[in-house]
């Protein structure tokens, strides 16, 4: 619709069928019956090229034009990503440093779920946030959740299947999708 605020989820993992693929999945399913809210699951990740500085300057290339403009088109940011080595990925840390020389991120609402059971997971959350801070993003605190997902709470769908999970999902994208 028209009036709803756009969220641009961003996946960390490359691993086809993660956990954090799984959750940004059911977000996009639970924004299709949330009032306000509408999501889009960015699917370029791989596609990005090795961030080098030389290469931040017009013409961007291509993959770096597509996400930069996912990200100015979007109201708010999404992030679930694994913690690797204590911090984020190499693929997403990728993608947050091609972000660093555009404005597109600056004063954007942006919060991550969390899907590392008990004890894991903190070193991602910590990286994020300095980096998102770092970019200009506003890191939207109410909406940066832990939402450990284990193998049965998957249905057939490949989607998050518990009812109460999708709940907290969906609390997520609104409280982002109010912010800013």
């Amino acid at each position: 619709m028209p009036n709803d605020r756009h969220i641009l989820l961003l996946p960390g993992s490359l691993r086809a069928g993660s956990a954090n693929e799984t959750v940004l999945r059911t977000a996009v399913a639970v924004a299709r019956v949330t009032e306000g809210v509408a999501a889009t699951y960015y699917t370029g990740l791989a596609g990005l090229p090795h961030f080098n500085p030389d290469l931040d300057t017009d013409p961007l290339p291509e993959p770096v034009t597509g996400l930069r403009a996912a990200i100015e088109a979007a109201d708010a940011l999404l992030i679930c990503t694994p913690e690797y080595a204590g911090t984020l990925p190499g693929a997403f840390k990728n993608l947050l440093d091609w972000t660093v020389g555009g404005i597109e991120i600056a004063d954007k609402p942006a919060a991550w779920i969390n899907t590392a059971g008990p004890g894991r997971g903190q070193g991602a959350e910590e990286a994020l946030r300095t980096v998102l801070r770092y970019t200009g993003a506003t890191v939207v605190e109410e909406a940066c959740v832990r939402v450990p997902l284990a193998r049965g709470d998957v249905g057939p769908d490949g989607l998050v299947s518990d009812p109460l999970m999708r709940d907290r999902i969906g609390e997520v994208l609104v409280r982002l999708a109010s912010a800013g």
